[in-house]
């Protein structure tokens, strides 16, 4: 639950740190990076510019703490779940399933806006092309724990993981149910190997509890 606005004196809305993220974030995601400005923003939270100053020491202080929301988020949550144990390869891969699956563990549109600020600066486009080596090498990793050898790990790692951000660049529109019915056939792509009915299964439980099916 978001923190509300708290009235204070003088009839101004007093907002948390978290209510000007919130917005910069959406802002980011609807408008772009130029959309986002501590103006507009605070005429859209109803405060004074000023206020703005007890959060953050400036706009480039806001865009820089926007990019670290990024990285907690989209790149961290890839690589915890490439690096948690798994007795199969199958089970490893549905691991890395549930950022593509839950967009709380894995937010594509904040992914796709930060990709489009990046081609307009060097400094995020460092930090997009890092992003995507610790994913992919996250990503890589878990295959080569599973037996595969270093190229195929490799490439394994790089068809899944550029798979799935095409999925998102395409902006391809289908209802979970429809993913989920082909979610067999992708592992064997992914993996080479047959998923039993126990790994489905599993992974069904996990879309019912995040509510996507």
């Amino acid at each position: 639950m978001k923190a509300q606005p708290q009235r204070t004196g003088g009839g101004n809305t007093k907002v948390t740190k978290t209510q000007w993220l919130d917005l910069a974030l959406r802002t980011l995601i609807t408008q772009g990076v130029d959309g986002v400005r501590i103006l507009p923003l605070a005429q859209r939270l109803e405060v004074s510019r000023s206020s703005f100053y007890w959060y953050f020491t400036s706009r480039k202080d806001l865009l820089e703490q926007l990019l670290d929301h990024w990285r907690v988020t989209n790149t961290e949550a890839i690589v915890e779940r490439a690096q948690r144990p798994a007795p199969t390869i199958v089970r490893a891969v549905l691991n890395v399933f549930e950022c593509w699956a839950d967009e709380r563990l894995f937010d594509p549109q904040l992914d796709f806006a930060i990709r489009s600020w990046a081609r307009h600066s060097k400094s995020v486009r460092r930090s997009v092309d890092m992003a995507d080596d610790a994913r992919l090498t996250a990503i890589r990793d878990m295959f080569l724990r599973h037996g595969y050898g270093a190229e195929d790990a490799f490439i394994r790692a790089r068809v899944l993981y550029y798979m799935q951000i095409g999925y998102y660049t395409l902006e391809v529109r289908e209802p979970m149910a429809v993913r989920f019915s082909h979610v067999e056939a992708y592992l064997r792509s992914f993996t080479g190997k047959e998923p039993g009915a126990e790994d489905i299964e599993l992974f069904q439980g996990f879309l019912k509890r995040a509510n996507k099916l």
